[in-house]
C-alpha cells in the first residue's frame, strides 16, 4: 500500500500523530523465512533498506536511531512500524517528505519547493532494498552497515528501567547501554537522548 496522504493515523506507544505538507506512507505484508526468534531484527533491516533507497533516490544521507527512527540534523524525518502475528509481518514507513511548519523535534526530507520524488518510486525502492537484506540469513542482516549508519550509538540514553550510554548494536539487533551497573542489551522500549548538560560530569562532552 502506498499513499501520499493520510486522513488518520497513529504513533509509536499511541503518539499523536500529525501529517506534514508531502509525506510517503507505505505499507508492506510478507511472510518472512527467517525463524521468529530473528524477527526482532526486522525494524533494523526496513530503516537500512528505506536509508539506501532514500540516498539512492534522493541523494541525502540519513541516519538511523535505534530502533525505528529516520533522521538528519535537523530533526525526525520519519519512522518504521513493524507489527505481526500469524506468520505475517507488516513493515510500515512514513516519511515527511516536506514540512512547511514541522512540530517540535521533526524535520523534513526535502526543502519546501524541491524537486519530490514520487512516492511509488521511492516506496517501491525501498521495499526491493527491504526484499534484498531479507533473502541474507538472518544471521547476516546488515548489523555492520546499521552500526555505522546509527546515531544512537556514542550517546547518553534512558530506557524504560534505566540509562547509561549506548555503546554499540549486538550481532542480534539489541542496543548495548553500558550503565553504572555494567553492560544492558535493550531490546525494545522507547530510547530517548539527553541533552548534554544533563549527563554526569564524566560523561559530558561525549
Amino acid at each position: 500500500m502506498i499513499a501520499e496522504n493520510q486522513t488518520a493515523g497513529r504513533g509509536r506507544l499511541g503518539r499523536t500523530w500529525l501529517e506534514p505538507d508531502r509525506a510517503l506512507f507505505s505499507s508492506f505484508a510478507f511472510s518472512p523465512r527467517w525463524p521468529a526468534p530473528a524477527w526482532s531484527r526486522i525494524p533494523l533491516v526496513a530503516g537500512l533498506a528505506v536509508r539506501e533507497a532514500i540516498e539512492a533516490r534522493c541523494g541525502i544521507t540519513v541516519g538511523l536511531r535505534w530502533p525505528n527512527d529516520l533522521v538528519t540534523e535537523d530533526g525526525k524525518i520519519g519512522g518504521l512500524l513493524v507489527e505481526s502475528g500469524n506468520g505475517l509481518v507488516v513493515v510500515g514507513c512514513g516519511i515527511n517528505m516536506m514540512w512547511d511548519d514541522p512540530m517540535n523535534g521533526a524535520a523534513a526530507l526535502l526543502p519546501p519547493g524541491a524537486r519530490v520524488v514520487p512516492a511509488r518510486d521511492l516506496a517501491v525502492a525501498w521495499v526491493e532494498r527491504f526484499l534484498e537484506l531479507m533473502a541474507r540469513p538472518s544471521n547476516e542482516w546488515g548489523v555492520d552497515e546499521y552500526r555505522r549508519a546509527c546515531v544512537t550509538i556514542g550517546r547518553w540514553v534512558s530506557y524504560p528501567s534505566g540509562s547509561g550510554a549506548a555503546t554499540g548494536i549486538s550481532d542480534d539487533g539489541a542496543l548495548l547501554v553500558e550503565t553504572s551497573d555494567g553492560m544492558v542489551a535493550v531490546t525494545s522500549g522507547e530510547v530517548r537522548f539527553h541533552d548534554p548538560a544533563t549527563l554526569p560530569d564524566d560523561r559530558r562532552g561525549t
